[in-house]
């Protein structure tokens, strides 16, 4: 159970089908993550009368950027290799809307549905320039082991966040998600997130969502993390020792994106690299290719981030998590582990800067009895 979404994936082509909006949610429940306030962990969620109508106060976004031309249509450039920044900002396919919310607890899964952009959000009110604290509860793969308070929350593309928002005491603001991450074109953001002069002053940003907050609203049964800050969810599993350790460079070279310097190959029966089913794998990912910033994807099955750099990932850190996206900064080198099950089956593992995915940077993988113990795929 996540916040999951899907999209086309049809080979060279997934940057353009993926901008003209061939994607969607597709959101996961269980007996505690209930989608129902008075239910398990009790995130804000009430039901509607059947199945199919939308969960009350649990609202996807998915933020993306687009470029229009004069005629107000959408515009792609089909000879852009190194990623498309937009100038106009959508959520859930609206340009820079507004939404009125409830004074109560709420629950945002957000998605930056690409082609290029990466954010860092804040939630501010643009009449002082002041931030205000809200909760991160989940990332790509599940929700995390406990609530985190945090003044901004980070998104490479295809990378998902859930947060919750309390407006119990914002009756009658108007706030917005303000986007403060300087990038000016597709290599990604100018530095690495949290690095000294990656941000916009605030107030000076992208304003991507207003909400309104209404004077009156409804009963809120959810969980109040400020009275509950220790609230437990699920504890991650214990890193087992790999059966190999590979190694991915995500390189640049005459203008084409490589792994491993390799493109990826058109030939279907192309394997990169073979996993015995039912085993434990370190991979580490190195990011070689100068100015440009990667969300590296892997499909299929979820990892665990153990090392950023020098930095040990532990409890406490937002990327404590089981996730299938990484954001791999200017010459970064990650460390992450997998647990693969009993699962056979092909699958690719590429960088979700769309552009870069087409333009081939990525691989091809497959799970089966036997495996390989290829270091350098």
């Amino acid at each position: 159970l996540s916040t999951l979404w899907y999209h086309d994936h049809m080979a060279g082509h997934t940057a353009q089908n993926t901008y003209k909006a061939v994607s969607g949610f597709y959101l996961m429940f269980n007996h505690l993550d209930a989608g129902d306030e008075t239910k398990g962990f009790r995130l804000p969620g009430v039901p509607g009368s059947s199945f199919y109508d939308n969960i009350k106060y649990d609202i996807p976004l998915m933020i993306c950027d687009r470029l229009f031309d004069s005629n107000g249509m959408l515009y792609f450039d089909l000879f852009e290799r190194d990623g498309i920044i937009g100038d106009k900002f959508l959520v859930n396919g609206q340009v820079q809307p507004f939404l009125e919310v409830e004074p109560r607890r709420y629950r945002f899964r957000i998605l930056s549905g690409g082609p290029s952009r990466f954010y860092q959000l804040f939630l501010t009110n643009k009449a002082d320039k002041t931030a205000i604290p809200f909760w991160q509860i989940a990332s790509d793969g599940n929700l995390l082991p406990r609530p985190i308070k945090v003044t901004s929350t980070a998104l490479a593309v295809a990378e998902r966040v859930d947060i919750v928002i309390d407006f119990t005491h914002m009756k009658g603001q108007t706030l917005y998600f303000e986007n403060r991450l300087i990038q000016d074109d597709g290599r990604g953001p100018e530095e690495n997130v949290g690095a000294v002069g990656s941000l916009h002053a605030p107030g000076n940003g992208n304003f991507i969502l207003q909400f309104r907050v209404k004077n009156s609203g409804v009963e809120d049964n959810s969980v109040d993390f400020e009275t509950n800050p220790n609230v437990q969810f699920y504890t991650l599993p214990s890193i087992a020792a790999p059966r190999v350790t590979r190694n991915f460079r995500f390189e640049r070279f005459n203008g084409t994106w490589l792994i491993n310097g390799k493109p990826f190959s058109e030939d279907e029966n192309t394997v990169n690299f073979r996993i015995k089913r039912n085993s434990a794998e370190h991979w580490t990912w190195q990011n070689n290719s100068g100015g440009w910033m990667h969300p590296v994807h892997s499909h299929f099955e979820e990892f665990q981030l153990m090392r950023r750099n020098s930095k040990v990932i532990g409890p406490g850190n937002v990327e404590y998590a089981r996730k299938d996206v990484l954001r791999l900064g200017h010459g970064e080198l990650c460390k992450v582990a997998y647990r693969f099950r009993d699962f056979k089956g092909r699958y690719p593992l590429h960088c979700h800067n769309t552009l870069h995915e087409d333009h081939a940077m990525m691989q091809v993988w497959e799970i089966d009895d036997v495996g390989d113990t290829n270091t350098k795929p």
